[in-house]
């Protein structure tokens, strides 16, 4: 079993050899605007998972995933060609759902704005409900702030009449 080093240097020269070969020698009208975000290689160097986004709608998708099905077996013998390890891995390609989780985290996060804007429109002019301040002061405080004396003793003779 090989090192998780060595996986990960070798999902990083797929990524790279699976994008410039897409980009110089797949010339095939179905390949839309593709990108190829991330490649990751089991422990035992056995296959390869190349993730990939496509710029356009899921008809352009869709196009792109078959001409990336019809093109697996030039991409795998150009990844065995450049990478020289002794057994080329198999190559699946998955679309990355992270752009689509972006997009989601971005409208929830706008509408957070929103009710938060709401929120902030609806307090303005408001007022406390118990007052400015809502703590209650101790009741033992004269008026002039100093605090009287309600000691247990107070009544008592110092004992020494």
């Amino acid at each position: 079993m090989a090192d998780n080093a060595r996986a990960r240097k070798l999902a990083d020269r797929i990524q790279v050899v699976v994008a410039q070969t897409l980009e110089r020698r797949i010339k095939d009208p179905r390949l839309g605007f593709v990108t190829i975000t991330d490649a990751r290689v089991t422990g035992d160097l056995r296959e390869a998972t190349v993730f990939y986004t496509v710029y356009g709608d899921d008809e352009e998708r869709a196009a792109s995933a078959a001409a990336l099905e019809s093109a697996k077996g030039v991409l795998r013998s150009e990844v065995g060609r450049q990478t020289g390890v002794r057994y080329t891995p198999s190559l699946a390609f998955v679309p990355d759902a992270l752009p689509d989780t972006a997009r989601t985290i971005d409208d929830l996060l706008d509408r957070a704005r929103l009710r938060d804007e709401e929120v902030r429109q609806v307090s303005t002019g408001a007022a406390y409900a118990a007052g400015a301040d809502p703590y209650r002061k101790p009741a033992d405080e004269d008026e002039d702030g100093a605090p009287e004396d309600t000691s247990a003793e107070q009544g008592r003779g110092s004992g020494t009449e």
